[in-house]
């Protein structure tokens, strides 16, 4: 692989300059592109490409913490089609994830960014975020706070502290936190378990249960060049997190995703994109 850098910003700019030097690869990793413009980017180079195109960002974040809900679930002994799920931040990751989700299991999703719920009501919403009113409750408005009633599962892909234990209390018994801002997570470790969660992970290498893009994409691209897939699908996704989810025989509170440094990870993955 061979990390390239470009000094373009714009989507025209950045499509045209991966697309003229797309020849030479076998498939094209993006990374650290904001939204919203790394929708229409990955989108575009899709259908201009006949070779894997992936952003990262986005759906390695969604199919590692996809695995890791699978196996937070049997810990806690609930079932993920049964749940509310609020996901605060509706950037990159936070569609990703929200949309893997739904094609999932289609849990109960409440989507949440600064200023609040993202509900149909309100008239402040960009083009992606509204057309991601189709895989969330859009029917009422509200803060986080209104959001977190009764919730079982929070994902974050926001801010460093914005889940307290007050916060917490109003959630569901035995709740699930992924609390994936980096460095400084929603709400450190300790502080969560100390409130009542049940599973707790981070995007943090320095605690348990990290969330790390690293654990799915390679697996997904040496699947995709070692089996002539051309084009990376939500089945693919689905497949990679069940994959990863799979190499933890005995999901604790701990332990609900693999290590990044396992060596089953890759090769386990690569078996099923196809």
């Amino acid at each position: 692989s061979i990390p390239i850098v470009l000094d373009v910003h714009t989507p025209d700019e950045i499509v045209a300059t991966i697309t003229a030097m797309a020849p030479s690869f076998g498939a094209i990793n993006l990374e650290d592109i904001a939204a919203p413009q790394c929708f229409e980017i990955e989108e575009r180079l899709k259908e201009a490409l006949d070779i894997p195109v992936f952003h990262d960002d986005q759906h390695g974040t969604a199919v590692v913490t996809l695995a890791g809900l699978i196996n937070a679930m049997k810990v806690v002994g609930k079932q993920l089609k049964d749940t509310k799920i609020v996901v605060i931040g509706a950037g990159a990751a936070g569609t990703a994830i929200i949309k893997l989700l739904h094609r999932y299991a289609q849990p109960h999703i409440v989507a949440v960014d600064s200023k609040g719920i993202l509900s149909a009501d309100r008239n402040d919403l960009n083009q992606e975020k509204q057309a991601l009113l189709e895989y969330v409750d859009g029917s009422t408005a509200g803060t986080l706070e209104d959001a977190l009633t009764d919730a079982d599962i929070f994902i974050g892909v926001s801010q460093p502290g914005l889940l307290t234990p007050e916060l917490i209390k109003k959630m569901a018994e035995k709740p699930v936190v992924f609390a994936l801002a980096n460095p400084i997570p929603e709400i450190m470790p300790d502080i969560a378990r100390e409130a009542g969660v049940a599973v707790i992970a981070t995007g943090r290498s320095d605690f348990p249960n990290q969330v790390n893009n690293a654990v799915a994409f390679p697996g997904i691209f040496r699947g995709a060049l070692d089996n002539g897939v051309t084009k990376i699908t939500d089945d693919h996704k689905l497949a990679a997190a069940e994959a990863i989810a799979n190499l933890v025989e005995n999901p604790s509170a701990d332990m609900v995703i693999p290590s990044v440094f396992d060596d089953r990870i890759v090769p386990a993955i690569a078996r099923i994109i196809k």
